[in-house]
């Protein structure tokens, strides 16, 4: 039996030594290491053994299987190394004498609203989070007083991953991360929550001159005691006047979220008409830029915070249609129709 160990021990050696590419080597792995390898064969003949025989011919098929493992690993770290050098030496040659290319890009400009509104916000004491763009079915309804069959879901076409997961169709999917991240200072130091949160966020829209289906929003929240909806509508005028550095005129009018009790639509009136009516504004003379409203109590409780103690708001600010209202964009396609013409004007904002 030890005869057998030796002789597989130098035919491997052999192969191990002709290998010049991954692929083959993971062959080898295969041939040697896998369920049906030639290691594992050698321990199919312990049968023929006495208890003994069996311990030491055990450990030595095993320090085989070691040995095999540490030089697979050694010619893999080889010849990944020598892929690297390889990719390295093929680079084309620069030429360090020719003049550098002055032309710079520009910011997007929902990078720069988006700059701007984070800049007003910390300003009033919030903080900026960032969340992930694809969440579990929980965090994006179930967690937002949106159960499975809720008729609610009906009002987003939202794109589900074949693992149960979905693309996020609305910034209020980080709500529960952040009441469970802030909550301890809340409840033990009486520190409010006060966070935004911007990100993109996806639905099967059929796109036209105000709908995408890939946008941007910016979700915010405060919670402490004795929060009310004077407190939302102070926040928000305040930033708007900033963002447009002038009053504009606001409604707010009721409106149904299942995370929110009492809901609200802030409008802002349509910028780009003067409110006399366009495409933009689906002729109405107003945009909707801000679904609002007092965070539902079973929110809040999905968070671990106790709603007889605590009240709060929530927001979600359009990034996208304030970014057309504030540049005159008439066509929502445009922000993402990657026209450096377009966008190329938006440098003089940063």
């Amino acid at each position: 039996m030890d005869n057998k160990i030796i002789s597989l021990k130098e035919k491997f050696e052999k192969e191990l030594a002709k290998i010049e590419n991954l692929s083959d080597l993971e062959g080898v792995r295969v041939a040697y290491l896998g369920k049906k390898g030639s290691v594992t064969d050698l321990l199919k003949g312990m049968k023929e053994l006495s208890n003994d025989e069996r311990k030491v011919f055990g450990a030595k098929v095993n320090e085989l299987k070691g040995a095999v493992a540490d030089k697979i690993a050694e010619k893999t770290k080889e010849l990944k190394e020598k892929e690297i050098e390889k990719e390295i030496n093929s680079m084309p040659e620069f030429d360090i004498s020719m003049p550098p290319n002055l032309e710079r890009g520009s910011y997007h400009p929902i990078t720069l609203v988006q700059r701007q509104c984070e800049k007003i916000f910390k300003s009033m004491g919030f903080t900026v989070e960032d969340y992930s763009e694809v969440v579990t079915d929980y965090e994006c309804f179930e967690s937002l007083n949106i159960p499975k069959h809720h008729p609610a879901r009906d009002m987003q076409d939202t794109y589900y991953l074949e693992n149960g997961q979905l693309l996020k169709s609305q910034t209020s999917a980080a709500q529960n991360a952040i009441y469970k991240k802030y909550r301890d200072s809340l409840i033990n130091d009486g520190v409010p929550i006060k966070a935004i949160f911007p990100g993109r966020c996806f639905r099967n829209e059929a796109t036209d001159a105000c709908h995408e289906n890939t946008f941007f929003q910016m979700e915010g929240v405060m919670v402490d005691k004795d929060i009310s909806i004077s407190n939302l509508i102070y926040f928000m005028k305040t930033m708007l006047s900033e963002v447009f550095q002038k009053d504009i005129k606001v409604r707010l009018r009721p409106g149904f979220f299942p995370f929110v009790e009492p809901g609200f639509e802030l409008d802002i009136s349509c910028l780009i008409c003067g409110g006399e009516g366009c495409p933009s504004c689906k002729h109405s003379g107003w945009l909707e830029l801000c679904p609002c409203g007092m965070i539902h109590p079973e929110v809040l409780k999905a968070g671990g915070i106790d709603p007889e103690e605590y009240t709060g708001f929530a927001f979600g600010l359009g990034l996208t249609r304030l970014v057309m209202m504030k540049y005159g964009i008439k066509d929502i396609r445009d922000l993402n129709g990657g026209s450096l013409k377009s966008l190329s004007q938006f440098t003089d904002d940063e």
